[in-house]
């Protein structure tokens, strides 16, 4: 079975998730943008053994302790989709614009497209390419629990930023509808930043995409 916990990262309170499966206890963080000895202590608490870093998209708060995470345990980094490249490329140049400590750029070991499969311990995840807030985001979906791990792609009573580089509203929006409501309106979902949420309650509520 897998099990989730989320803690708030950095001084952007970005929804960083430790994912792992009961049976093993093999676990994958989600977006690792900072506070690394904060995460790793808790992972150390849950007497989890972390094999994986999974990456929904390559802003700073989301990724800016992937480069030192990986290189600290030898980790491979999963996500995100290739066309956040240039975001990655450039998160030396994001640090210093938001205040963040310093974040190197990396390689990811493995990039990510629509309909892949990702695996921790013996769960397995579905990929969806979810672009809009940034071009290569992606969402992590585990049907086996009705959870959804959507970054900045939607949040309670709000949608992702798109004024930010290469980012287009029509394009999340249509991630959204298309990527997201398919998974059913019981699905809850970890946004980026913020509160837990169902898809049913924003399709009725959120004023971005209500009654879509």
């Amino acid at each position: 079975m897998l099990r989730y916990l989320t803690i708030p990262v950095t001084a952007f309170q970005q929804n960083c998730s430790i994912l792992w499966c009961s049976e093993t206890l093999q676990a994958a963080v989600i977006d690792p943008g900072g506070d690394l000895d904060v995460l790793l202590a808790e992972i150390k608490r849950q007497g989890l053994t972390l094999t994986q870093i999974w990456l929904t998209h390559a802003h700073i708060d989301h990724a800016g302790g992937t480069a030192e995470l990986a290189a600290r345990l030898k980790l491979p980094i999963v996500g995100p989709n290739p066309a956040d490249q240039f975001l990655i490329d450039g998160l030396a140049g994001q640090s210093k614009m938001f205040g963040f400590p310093s974040a190197g750029a990396f390689t990811p070991t493995r990039w990510l497209f629509d309909g892949d499969e990702v695996m921790v311990g013996h769960c397995a995840l579905t990929v969806r390419h979810c672009p809009g807030h940034t071009p290569g985001h992606v969402v992590f979906y585990a049907p086996e629990i009705g959870r959804a791990f959507v970054g900045d792609v939607l949040f309670a009573g709000s949608v992702g930023r798109t004024d930010l580089p290469q980012g287009d509203h029509d394009t999340l929006l249509a991630s959204i509808i298309d990527r997201l409501w398919p998974m059913g309106d019981a699905t809850v979902f970890i946004p980026g930043h913020g509160p837990e949420s169902t898809f049913g309650r924003e399709r009725k509520t959120n004023p971005y995409v209500g009654g879509t």
